[in-house]
């Protein structure tokens, strides 16, 4: 099945949610230090077939890149996996940031 979408603004909205989901950031450590979404986690895409463990499957999953791409491939692969709840963030942290919302360093 097509992995579905959300976009920043309800991104925003569910990191407030409880319990939050699972934010993976999937793009390169370079790229995560310049700044990421609060609370998201990196597992570089190169890294999660062997980091996949480190991904919580008793809760949403929100994949994240930088543009959305990365983040869809690593989103399909968990729905793969069996992964019950996974989403792609659709414009990735390039979006985020257009919107002017806060990232961490």
């Amino acid at each position: 099945p097509p992995v579905p979408g959300i976009d920043v603004t309800q991104l925003r909205q569910r990191l407030t949610v409880d319990p939050a989901p699972f934010l993976l950031d999937v793009r390169e450590p370079w790229e995560y230090q310049e700044g990421h979404v609060p609370g998201a986690q990196l597992i570089p895409l190169g890294e999660l077939e062997q980091r996949v463990k480190e991904v919580p499957r008793d809760r949403p999953v929100l994949a994240i890149c930088h543009s959305g791409q990365r983040s869809l491939a690593a989103a399909g692969y968990l729905q793969q996996l069996g992964y019950p709840s996974v989403s792609n963030v659709d414009g990735g942290t390039a979006a985020w940031i257009q919107r002017g919302y806060p990232v961490d360093k």
